[in-house]
C-alpha cells in the first residue's frame, strides 16, 4: 500500500508500506478521507513528544472494511466507517469498567508513538482496528464529513462537562478546529451568548458564521473589560479554552466569573502557568478534558441532521502524496486552511 510516513522529525515521505495484518478481532479499513490533525503537525518536528519516527501518523478518518478477522461478527466487508482514535480495553482495567474509556489505563492512540508502544494511523491506503472502536457512517455523511467526526467528539465530551444552559454566558478562547467545533455544538445547544476570542480575524469571521454572537481580537486593549461587557460584570458562566498555552488559558481562567467554570480542552504546551488566587478566591471548578468518552454516536447524529457542519472547517482535500506539502503550508499558519483533508 501507499503511506505517508514520518521517516524522521520534519521529514515526511510517500512510500511503499506492507499492509497491515489483523488479527481475529481486528478490521482492515480502506481509508477513503483522513484529516491533518494540527497534533499531527507538532508531532511532524517532534514538539509533542508523541510521534516517534517512523510512524504512519493520522487519526481523523473514515473509510470502509476492507477485510475482517476471524472473531469479528458485527461487522462486515464494504460498511462504511469511522472510528474512535483512543484504543481502550473496554473492560479489564478500573476507568474502563467505570466508563471512562478515554483515561484506560492500557490506552493507546491511532497515529501515535511514545516509547511504550507505536500504533500506526490512517495517512495510508489502510489501518488495522480493534472492531470495538468502530462506528457506522449513515449513508447521508460522506467520508470527507465522516473525518470530521473525530474533533467533533473532544468538542461534545468537553460540552458535556459544564453545565451549559441555553442562558448559560460562555466564552471560547481560541477558534481552530476545536474552538470552531464547540462553538458549533454550543450553538446546536441553543446557548444565546457565545463569545469567541482569537488572534485571527479570518478564523474569528468563520467563528461567527457557525454561531459565535460576538467575536473578540486577543490582543484587544482591555479584552478582560469587553468579555465582562458581554457576559456579566463578573465575568461568564462557562468558558472553554482550545489552545493550551499560558496566555489563552489565564484568560480562559480569568473570564470566568465567581463560582463559574472553565474546561481547558487545549493542550500544547506540556505545561502552562496559572493565575492560582484566581482559582481559589474565585472558588472556579476547573475540568481538564480528555480526548472522547462515547460520544461518536452523538457526533455523526449532529453532522447527518445539519446541525454540525464539518465541511465548514475543510479548507482543502488533496490525495495523499501531496500530503507533505499540505502539512508545511498548515504549519506556516497559511490564511484560509484550518482544516486539511488527505484522500489516499
Amino acid at each position: 500500500m501507499k503511506a505517508l510516513i514520518l521517516s524522521e522529525y520534519n521529514r515526511l515521505d510517500y512510500v511503499d508500506y506492507p499492509v497491515p495484518e489483523i488479527r481475529p478481532h481486528d478490521v482492515l479499513v480502506r481509508v477513503r478521507a483522513c484529516g491533518i490533525c494540527g497534533s499531527d503537525i507538532h508531532g511532524l518536528d517532534g514538539s509533542s513528544g508523541r510521534r516517534l519516527p517512523p510512524l504512519i501518523m493520522g487519526h481523523e478518518a473514515a473509510g470502509d472494511i476492507e477485510r475482517v478477522g476471524s472473531e469479528v461478527a458485527r461487522w462486515k466487508v464494504g460498511d462504511r466507517v469511522t472510528f474512535d482514535s483512543t484504543i481502550y480495553c473496554g473492560s479489564d482495567c478500573d476507568p474502563c469498567r467505570r466508563g471512562l474509556t478515554n483515561l484506560c489505563e492500557q490506552r493507546k492512540v491511532v497515529g501515535v508513538s511514545i516509547p511504550e508502544y507505536r500504533a500506526h494511523g490512517a495517512f495510508a491506503e489502510y489501518v488495522a482496528l480493534p472492531e470495538h472502536i468502530l462506528y457506522r457512517l449513515p449513508e447521508a455523511v460522506t467520508y470527507q464529513q465522516g473525518a470530521g467526526v473525530e474533533p467533533l467528539s473532544i468538542a461534545v465530551h468537553a460540552v458535556s462537562l459544564a453545565p451549559v444552559t441555553p442562558d448559560s454566558s460562555v466564552v471560547v478562547v481560541g477558534s481552530g478546529v476545536i474552538g470552531l467545533m464547540l462553538i458549533q455544538v454550543l450553538h446546536a445547544k441553543d446557548v444565546h451568548n457565545i463569545v469567541a476570542v482569537d488572534l485571527s480575524p479570518d478564523r474569528l469571521t468563520m467563528a461567527a458564521k457557525l454561531g459565535a454572537t460576538t467575536t473578540l481580537l486577543s490582543n484587544e486593549p482591555d479584552i478582560l473589560a469587553r468579555i465582562r461587557s458581554l457576559t456579566s460584570p463578573d465575568g461568564a458562566d462557562v468558558t472553554f479554552e482550545a489552545v493550551g498555552i499560558t496566555p489563552t488559558v489565564t484568560l480562559a481562567i480569568e473570564s470566568a466569573r465567581k463560582g463559574g467554570t472553565v474546561v481547558l480542552v487545549g493542550n500544547v504546551s506540556p505545561q502552562v502557568t496559572v493565575p492560582l488566587q484566581a482559582f481559589v478566591t474565585r472558588q472556579l471548578t476547573v475540568h481538564g478534558s480528555a480526548t472522547s468518552c462515547g460520544e461518536y454516536p452523538e457526533c455523526i447524529d449532529l453532522i447527518a441532521s445539519g446541525k454540525v457542519d464539518a465541511m465548514a472547517l475543510i479548507g482543502a482535500v488533496a490525495p495523499l502524496s501531496e500530503g507533505a506539502a499540505w502539512f508545511e503550508r498548515l504549519r506556516n499558519g497559511e490564511n484560509g486552511l484550518i482544516k486539511v483533508i488527505l484522500e489516499p
